[in-house]
């Protein structure tokens, strides 16, 4: 047990409590970098990581973090069985090729590039301010969230998201199984070159040129803005602004769009 204490000197100090195993940390103040590497069953409480807490978690493997503030760039790394709970951060980096995630009430202020190759992750309640989250992340469930960032889900596989409100530009580029329920959508040029992209009772706001080149199956409560050249599937919507078809996909495209007010096909 390490409680109440501070961890911080000079500049160059490091790894204070490195390879560390079945370690519970409560109250702490780590003000130095790599404190917490190659950690093995680690529990911590309401500690806070400072901007000059660079890379404090990395390599470590069953991991509870509660209650904690954490400010330091590149923050979690490579890291195994890690449950987030009740948490807020501001760091760069934020969470990179970590594995199977557990995350609930969990606040990002500010980070490029979170979760970032993440591969199996269960998130209830993040509310997150960034960009190019979620790139290249696979098998991610993510509910009841507000995400405030551009270019989000790109190259993800077999990501669905419940009950959350996504706000950015160009969302979900070449993604794969992006399936996304109840959710409101808004941001210029989403949903392009997917493939088996699925939203079910979803609203987008300021969408245009939607589903560039994209296999999708789309149930949109309201209007889409415009619709541009998807290849196949079916796309069902209140009112649509434009449908543009360029030659060089018009022939070869299978998509079914029907507008429910009217009941009219295309």
């Amino acid at each position: 047990m390490v409680e109440d204490s501070r961890f911080e000197g000079p500049s160059d100090g490091e790894s204070a409590l490195k390879e560390s195993s079945r370690i519970e940390v409560r109250r702490c103040f780590m003000n130095l970098r790599y404190p917490l590497w190659h950690v093995t069953e680690g529990r911590i409480y309401s500690c806070e990581f400072t901007q000059n807490c660079r890379a404090p978690l990395w390599y470590d493997k069953k991991i509870l973090l509660d209650d904690c503030h954490i400010n330091g760039v590149k923050a979690l790394r490579e890291c195994d069985d890690v449950t987030v709970k009740n948490t807020t951060a501001d760091s760069p980096e934020f969470i990179w090729k970590c594995r199977n995630l557990n995350i609930e009430n969990l606040s990002v202020e500010y980070s490029e590039y979170p979760f970032f190759e993440v591969d199996s992750a269960e998130i209830k309640k993040l509310k997150l301010n960034g960009k190019y989250s979620f790139q290249y992340c696979s098998n991610i469930q993510i509910d009841d969230s507000v995400l405030d960032t551009k270019d989000a889900f790109w190259h993800s596989k077999n990501v669905t998201v419940r009950d959350s409100v996504i706000n950015g530009e160009y969302l979900g580029w070449y993604s794969e199984n992006l399936t996304l329920i109840n959710c409101s959508i808004k941001g210029t040029q989403p949903f392009c070159y997917c493939k088996n992209l699925v939203l079910k009772n979803c609203t987008m706001e300021n969408c245009d040129l939607s589903f560039e080149r994209s296999t999708v199956f789309a149930e949109i409560n309201g209007n889409i803005d415009s619709i541009k050249n998807p290849l196949s599937g079916k796309i069902t919507a209140a009112s649509i602004g434009e449908i543009i078809m360029e030659e060089t996909v018009a022939d070869k495209s299978k998509t079914e769009i029907i507008l429910l007010k009217n009941n009219d096909a295309f």
